[in-house]
């Protein structure tokens, strides 16, 4: 299977599972806009596979329904090997806003950390209204380049080598100044 075949299909089981979550909500398509700030028609086209989602729009949406980015991303996996082979990590990108996510150790029945190798572009950020579940605990580890990350409205410029640790009560800004693109491992623990 070719990669891009690989990744048709991975969208086309993100957006049937985004239909379903709201679905099995009861809410319709107003609602969830009311609830994410994601336009109705966007919300339309992202549930009928016409258009993939960017990273503020499904971290809208991972919010309202409760979940990180990588446990939404392994509901439309298959079930996850113990050994997780680098061509088999799933690989999102957001080309608009130059963010690559990699789940190193994607989420898996009966664990409560998960792993994700995230790039931002230089000049590259990405705002999260909301924490996917609040009180979720957050280590970043960056390995290359430098992030300027906010939370709880206090900036913190972490650079190569430095590990940034928190809880995700509220909203989270990540900025990177450049000159090079920043690479970093997220931790994700859940409450």
């Amino acid at each position: 299977m070719r990669e891009s075949d690989a990744l048709d299909a991975v969208d086309a089981r993100l957006a049937a599972r985004l239909s379903q979550l709201r679905t099995e909500r009861g809410w319709s398509l107003d609602e969830l806009s009311r609830r994410t700030g994601v336009s109705r028609s966007t919300l339309s086209r992202l549930e009928r596979g016409e258009l993939s989602p960017t990273a503020t729009a499904l971290g809208r949406l991972c919010s309202a329904y409760g979940r990180t980015m990588s446990r939404l991303l392994m509901e439309v996996e298959a079930e996850p090997p113990v050994l997780v082979p680098v061509a088999q990590q799933p690989v999102w990108r957001d080309e608009r806003s130059g963010f690559v996510r990699r789940s190193v150790s994607p989420p898996h029945a009966g664990l409560r950390a998960e792993i994700v190798e995230g790039t931002l572009d230089a000049g590259a950020a990405l705002s999260y209204e909301n924490p996917p579940v609040p009180g979720v605990e957050q280590h970043i580890w960056v390995l290359e380049g430098t992030v300027e990350i906010t939370v709880d409205d206090t900036a913190h410029t972490v650079s190569a080598g430095d590990c940034l640790r928190f809880r995700l009560h509220g909203p989270s800004h990540f900025h990177c100044p450049g000159p090079e693109r920043v690479r970093y491992a997220l931790m994700i623990v859940l409450p």
